[in-house]
C-alpha cells in the first residue's frame, strides 16, 4: 500500500509545487534509485517494459527513478522537466488484465520519459491505458493484480489520475491532494473516458448519470476497506492542511513518516490498520512496508529532490538529487539477496535492529538525522543556480554520509540492552524474512 501527496504553490510557503510518495512492498523487495539518460531513438524501435514491448517515443527524457530491483517501470519518479509522478494500486469491480499487459509502473516511467508536463502525461498514460490496457503481476513472489491511481505534478500544477481497466477520469487540483490506495473522484472531473458513465450503468452499478460517482461506482469494497485507505488518505490531508499555506519540503518529510496519532508508536502493534509510514507486522493484511520515500520541491528551471533509497523513512534520511546529479549508481544497485555494501540493504541493517527496540533506536536515530537533513536542505537551497559540478558534490557527499549515518546508527543501536520479546507470531514472520534473503545484523 502506498500513499502520494501534493501541493501547489497556493497552498506552499514558497510558492512552489511540492510533491511526496511512500512506495509500500514486501519487506525484501529492494527498491533502487535510478537514472535514466534522455535519448533518441530510431523509428521503428520498441521498448521492453516489465511484461510486454511497445513502440518507442523518437526522444526520451531523463528520468531519475524509485524502482523495484525486478521491474522495467518505477514506484515513482521525475524527469528533466520537474514533472513527478506517483502511482497507487487501486481495487475496482473492472476485471483485472492478468496476462502480459502494461502495469502501472511501466506507465508511470512510459510517462515520465516522454512527457514535459502533468497535464501532457496524463493524456500519454491514457492513451497508453486505451491502446494496450493496463495487468500484468504487480506482485514480487506472489501474484497481486489491481488498477493505478497517479498523481501528477510539475512547477506549474497537480493533476490526478484515477483509472478502472481501460476507464479512467483526471482533475486539476488546486491547493492540497492525497491519494492512498482508494479511488477519490465522484462526478467532478475537468477529463474522463467517453464511457465512463454508460459503462457504469450497463452494468447496473447506479440507474442514472445524475446519481454516478466514479469512487462509489467502481470501487470493489472489500480490497479498498482492508487497504486502510481511507483512514490514510484522510490522515494524510489533515496533515497537509494544518500547514497549508506554509508548507515546505520538511513538512512533506514529516509526513511520510508520520504513524498516526500515537506518541509511543511501536511497528510490531496491530496486525491490520497500516499507517502512512508504514511496517510490515505478522500478516494477514500488514505485510507490506514503505520501501522508498520521495519528495520533490518543483520550481521552473530549479526543481530539486530528496530520496531516501531505502525503506522506513522515520528511520531514514532524505538526500539531495537532481536529476542531472544521480548518486554512484553501483551503491544504488540491491537486489533479491542481502548486500550490505548497497543503499537499501546498508539501511535494512539499521531498520531491522530498531524494529526489536523501536523507541530507544529511535531516540539515538532522530539527533543525528535531524541535523544532517538541515545541513543537506542549506547546502541545497544555495546551490539551487549552481552548475552541475558543484550540485554533483553536494549529492556525492550527501550519500557518503548517509553511509556513514547508517554505519554510525547501526553500532549504537546493536549496543543497547536485549529489549522484550515482541511476540511469537511477529518475531517468526521476521525470522521468515530475514532466512529468504540471507539476512543477518552483524
Amino acid at each position: 500500500m502506498c500513499d502520494t501527496i501534493a501541493a501547489t504553490g497556493s497552498a506552499t510557503a514558497q510558492g512552489v509545487t511540492l510533491f511526496g510518495k511512500n512506495s509500500d512492498r514486501l519487506p525484501n523487495e529492494a527498491q533502487n534509485l535510478c537514472h535514466i539518460p534522455a535519448s533518441s531513438h530510431a523509428p521503428g524501435k520498441t521498448v521492453a517494459c516489465t511484461y510486454i514491448s511497445i513502440p518507442q517515443a523518437e526522444k526520451t527524457n531523463a528520468v531519475l527513478l524509485s524502482r523495484p530491483f525486478w521491474m522495467w517501470g518505477a514506484e515513482m519518479g521525475v524527469n528533466e522537466h520537474g514533472l513527478a509522478i506517483g502511482n497507487e494500486a487501486v481495487f475496482t469491480k473492472v476485471s483485472y488484465e492478468k496476462g502480459p499487459a502494461l502495469t502501472g509502473m511501466d506507465l508511470l516511467r512510459l510517462a515520465l520519459e516522454r512527457a514535459p508536463t502533468a497535464r501532457a502525461a496524463v493524456d500519454i498514460i491514457t492513451r497508453l491505458i486505451e491502446k494496450h490496457g493496463q495487468g500484468g503481476n504487480g506482485g514480487y513472489g506472489t501474484d497481486l493484480y489491481y488498477h493505478n491511481s497517479f498523481l501528477l505534478a510539475d512547477p506549474c500544477g497537480v493533476w490526478v489520475l484515477e483509472t478502472a481497466g481501460r476507464h479512467w477520469a483526471a482533475r486539476k487540483i488546486e491547493g492540497i491532494y492525497a491519494i492512498s490506495n482508494k479511488l477519490t473522484i465522484k462526478n467532478k472531473w475537468d477529463m474522463a473516458s467517453k464511457d465512463l458513465v454508460s459503462f457504469a450503468q450497463a452494468k447496473g452499478w447506479c440507474r442514472s448519470a445524475e446519481e454516478f460517482s466514479f469512487a462509489g461506482c467502481y470501487s470493489d469494497f472489500l480490497y479498498t476497506r482492508f487497504s486502510s485507505s481511507e483512514y490514510r488518505q484522510n490522515r494524510a490531508m489533515e496533515l497537509l492542511d494544518q500547514k497549508r499555506g506554509t508548507l515546505k519540503a520538511e513538512d512533506f518529510f514529516a509526513i511520510l513518516r508520520d504513524h498516526g496519532e500515537s506518541v509511543q508508536f511501536s511497528p510490531h502493534i496491530g496486525p491490520v490498520r497500516s499507517q502512512i509510514c508504514n511496517h510490515a507486522g505478522w500478516g494477514p493484511v500488514r505485510i507490506s512496508q514503505t520501501t522508498g520515500s520521495l519528495v520533490s520541491r518543483l520550481a521552473p528551471g530549479n526543481s530539486v529532490h530528496f530520496a531516501t533509497g531505502t525503506s522506513a523513512p522515520c528511520t531514514g534520511l532524505f538526500k539531495p538529487v537532481w536529476t542531472d546529479t544521480p548518486p554512484a549508481q553501483d551503491r544504488c544497485n540491491a537486489g533479491k539477496s542481502y548486500d550490505p555494501l548497497t543503499l537499501f540493504w546498508a539501511h535494512e541493517r539499521v531498520h531491522r535492529a530498531a524494529l526489536n527496540n523501536y523507541q530507544q533506536s529511535m531516540a539515538l536515530i532522530l539527533p543525528e538525522r535531524d541535523k544532517l537533513e538541515s545541513r543537506f536542505m542549506d547546502k541545497t537551497m544555495s546551490a539551487l543556480d549552481k552548475n552541475i559540478d558543484k550540485r554533483q558534490i553536494i549529492v556525492d557527499k550527501a550519500f557518503e554520509a548517509g553511509f556513514i549515518f547508517e554505519e554510525n546508527c547501526h553500532s549504537a543501536i546493536n549496543a543497547l540492552p536485549p529489549s522484550k520479546p515482541l511476540g511469537f507470531l511477529y518475531n517468526r514472520a521476521w525470522q521468515k524474512r530475514n532466512k529468504a534473503v540471507n539476512f543477518h545484523r552483524v
